[in-house]
């Protein structure tokens, strides 16, 4: 059992006086008291539970760092007569995510990059104007000649922002794995003394231990195949298999509300495909992109952006996955990086399976982004399709590293930009330098 073993408890509920200190935003006053039920001795669930929310009290302030005052004066260095009245009605309105801490509201770090992405509400912000002509032609041509293929390079790198030398260093940094999309792997550099995991790992990674180094690289290069498939043009034998259909506690559970959800939206729907595609549509047309916490600081992620209706690509994934596995539709992660010629980023997305034919993908937080942009025509392509854009390290969901990370990862559910840890410590993403470069972006 490794510190991030935790996290799969985090359905035990907390005891009622911590968990009161917790929502008031009394951190210290939490500590205490986790710490002796801790050394009072509970039973091991409990005290798993207990270990996690230690772990996510300590990121909470860095998540969450600015106070009202601060958190107004970020948006009118843009938007000048920005008042407390707008500020207060965009809070209401969940634009703006917050937390107690210590006694006040404090904002989430990015709150203001997710505010720009509704520029009806927030019009006093700066708009960056995007050309989708590539894009959208790119799209276009999947459509019409049935598939595309890129052949990419990637230049991926971690250090600690503090030197390590001389301390025990370990390092992961994600790389390609084997899945339909990828072929060709190839590491073309790396820095000496790695291993590599077997390119069928849950979530693939390069990794070095080390005393002398502490800042590790790689190149690769694979080649990426999206095939365009038009779901309903799809013959069903009227079977399904039962495989990817169970809860995956805590974030895949099927609550009373998500079994509910399910029950209405997949009423009188007789193929997978068009009870998959009313799941997705109805996600899609209702949860609108918010940048999120860390992600340990979320509680029952699929249940709560049912309800919340707001979420970033990861959440909206989970929320897919959930409701297609209580339909009985096999559904499953994938994760990575969204890839372009000049920029690569962390992405999460999903697959869904529909006999006879097999696994199918879909990007709900795609879907959900071209809702907003009121692009109908994108919207349907990210059900059954992606794009020739991604790097695929990941296929589940919560899985360990390998080897796996004894210390809290920064994110013990996914893995996208590299996690290390110095001393028997896991660094946050604050503590670390995470880097992913394009070097080749060739479409075939």
């Amino acid at each position: 059992m490794t510190e991030n073993d935790n996290y799969l408890h985090l359905m035990v509920d907390l005891p009622s006086d911590v968990s009161r200190r917790c929502v008031a935003g009394d951190l210290e006053g939490a500590r205490r008291l986790i710490t002796r039920y801790l050394d009072a001795g509970c039973e091991l669930p409990l005290r798993c539970r207990l270990n996690a929310e230690l772990d996510r009290l300590r990121r909470l302030e860095s998540n969450y760092p600015y106070d009202r005052a601060t958190a107004i004066a970020l948006v009118r260095q843009e938007w000048p007569d920005f008042t407390e009245a707008q500020f207060d009605a965009l809070v209401d309105a969940q634009r703006i995510d917050w937390r107690y801490i210590n006694g006040e509201e404090r904002y989430l770090a990015s709150f203001l990059t997710s505010l720009r992405l509704y520029p009806k509400d927030a019009p006093g912000l700066k708009q960056t104007a995007e050309d989708h002509t590539k894009r959208d032609n790119i799209l276009r041509r999947m459509e019409e000649e049935g598939e595309i293929s890129a052949l990419i390079t990637l230049k991926a790198a971690i250090r600690p922002n503090q030197s390590a030398r001389g301390k025990a260093v370990q390092a992961w940094l994600p790389i390609p794995a084997q899945c339909p999309q990828q072929s060709g792997i190839q590491i073309l550099s790396a820095t000496e003394g790695y291993t590599l995991a077997p390119e069928d790992t849950q979530a693939r990674t390069i990794y070095w231990e080390s005393r002398e180094r502490d800042s590790f690289e790689v190149t690769y290069r694979y080649k990426f195949r999206a095939e365009y498939v038009a779901p309903f043009t799809l013959p069903w034998d009227g079977q399904q298999p039962l495989f990817y259909t169970g809860e995956w506690l805590p974030h895949i559970a099927f609550t009373p509300y998500l079994r509910t959800l399910a029950e209405r939206l997949t009423k009188d729907l007789d193929t997978p495909v068009e009870k998959a595609y009313a799941i997705y549509n109805w996600v899609t047309e209702n949860v609108d992109y918010r940048h999120q916490p860390s992600y340990v600081l979320l509680d029952n992620i699929a249940d709560t952006c049912a309800k919340d209706l707001r979420g970033d690509c990861g959440v909206m994934a989970l929320l897919f996955i959930t409701l297609c596995r209580i339909a009985g539709i096999p559904s499953k992660w994938q994760s990575g990086l969204s890839v372009h010629p000049d920029s690569a980023g962390c992405h999460d997305w999903c697959m869904f399976y529909a006999a006879p034919h097999g696994w199918l993908y879909a990007d709900p937080s795609f879907g959900s982004g071209a809702r907003r942009n009121l692009e109908p025509h994108r919207r349907r392509h990210y059900f059954g399709s992606l794009d020739p854009w991604r790097m695929v390290a990941n296929s589940a969901f919560q899985t360990p590293l390998s080897p796996a990370d004894p210390c809290f990862r920064h994110d013990p559910y996914d893995n996208q930009l590299g996690e290390m840890t110095v001393d028997g410590v896991g660094l946050l993403g604050s503590e670390m330098e995470r880097t992913v470069e394009t070097l080749e972006f060739t479409l075939l």
